[in-house]
């Protein structure tokens, strides 16, 4: 599952003459912890190996170039007047980072950048945040600038919410950044602290995805979500005191406050409320082995995400029954935005490719859409990748 670097490379030369410069960002999924990153709370996210790769090479006229192999266009920009100008296109992913690193203070000439990319759109894997970090580690690159992981994640993500108009929380950008091969990554999303966490070696995550594509700039109810939680949010905070944000609230502190809020807002906080104690949950059954009781903490997510978060939709509800039922299957749910996209599922090493072969079929039949299944390990995110890239020349000197 990963995109052709030397072909990318050479792409490049092809069309603008000049050998460039290589990195690489991948695509992540969550294993638990939805929607609950833009209120300071907990999630618990891994790479995998989808990836982006971004080309630079320098220019001297004081423009910045961007192609995309995947669609076919170019987009060119002068880089000292980039502002918020949005055009609703891939571009805007990419130009917005250069606009958010320049906030930053981060200095670039002219350069041409070629994108290529693997990550299935609108599947829920973050194809955004992969493009996102692998163009700000090859600005950064060429900048010759070397940003600590949590500004380096804060100024991709001010991309995506301030350039491109999506609402997203840090989780995405943060993990394709600093996520480490074997590990899931537990991060406290108001700290930015983290902890890296093993996956038991007999077990398999695959993603299956359900084909419904989805798009959070454009979602309606993405944002109808965002603004129920952050409404709900503000009368807990008004009501009790120390409560800063839903991370700081129990399930009594919101009841408490039910009547005082939409029915709406309630369902939604509830969801965040409990999403963050299932990752704690989640973090004491990792470290004790446990894959039944995180597999049962995924099903319980899901459920939540379903019915109080209401961004589930009847294709990946279907998606995830049917998982459910397989022999060897500890836990299926909707993982990433919602509204479509993908399920994550915890699956017994020894039975993912009947699980896969039974999955595809079964949801075939139901629902007439070929599901993709990807059976995926915790991948490197893009300063390790840098960092292997970096250690090999050494090693070959």
């Amino acid at each position: 599952m990963k995109v052709d670097e030397v072909r990318t490379l050479e792409e490049h030369f092809e069309r603008f003459g000049v050998e460039g410069k290589a990195f690489r960002a991948p695509a992540r999924v969550n294993l638990i912890g939805e929607h609950t990153d833009y209120t300071g709370g907990l999630v618990m996210p891994m790479a995998i190996g989808f990836q982006t790769v971004a080309v630079l090479s320098p220019r001297e006229d004081g423009r910045a170039v961007f192609y995309s192999q995947n669609y076919g266009t170019e987009f060119a920009v002068d880089v000292a007047s980039v502002g918020l100008d949005r055009r609703g296109e891939w571009s805007d992913y990419a130009v917005g980072v250069l606009w958010a690193l320049a906030q930053e203070g981060v200095a670039v000439g002219g350069f041409s950048m070629t994108l290529r990319g693997d990550v299935p759109l609108g599947a829920g894997l973050s194809s955004s945040a992969s493009v996102e970090v692998a163009t700000a580690m090859a600005l950064l690159d060429y900048a010759g600038v070397d940003l600590p992981i949590e500004r380096l994640a804060t100024a991709c993500r001010r991309a995506e919410n301030e350039y491109v108009g999506a609402k997203t929380g840090i989780m995405d950008q943060f993990v394709v950044a600093g996520a480490v091969a074997h590990r899931a990554m537990m991060l406290d999303c108001r700290s930015l602290e983290f902890e890296l966490l093993p996956l038991p070696e007999d077990v398999r995550v695959v993603i299956c995805n359900s084909m419904v594509k989805h798009r959070l700039a454009d979602v309606a109810g993405y944002g109808d979500r965002r603004g129920e939680v952050e409404a709900g949010q503000e009368v807990v905070r008004r009501e009790r005191p120390g409560v800063l944000q839903l991370r700081d609230a129990t399930l009594a502190d919101l009841e408490a406050c039910a009547d005082k809020m939409s029915a709406a807002s309630f369902h939604r906080c509830r969801h965040i409320v409990t999403e963050n104690a299932r990752v704690v949950d989640s973090r004491a059954a990792l470290l004790r082995g446990d894959v039944v009781q995180f597999g049962e903490i995924m099903k319980a997510a899901h459920v939540s995400m379903r019915d109080d978060f209401a961004a589930s939709c009847a294709e990946v509800d279907t998606l995830v029954e049917i998982a459910s039922k397989q022999a060897g299957c500890y836990g299926a749910r909707i993982t990433g935005g919602g509204f479509g996209g993908c399920t994550v599922n915890l699956v017994q090493a020894d039975a993912t490719e009947d699980f896969v072969t039974a999955v595809v079929a079964r949801y075939r039949t139901a629902t007439g859409i070929s599901a993709e299944c990807f059976v995926c390990a915790p991948a490197d995110g893009a300063l390790a990748l840098r960092a292997g890239v970096l250690a090999a020349k050494d090693g070959a000197k």
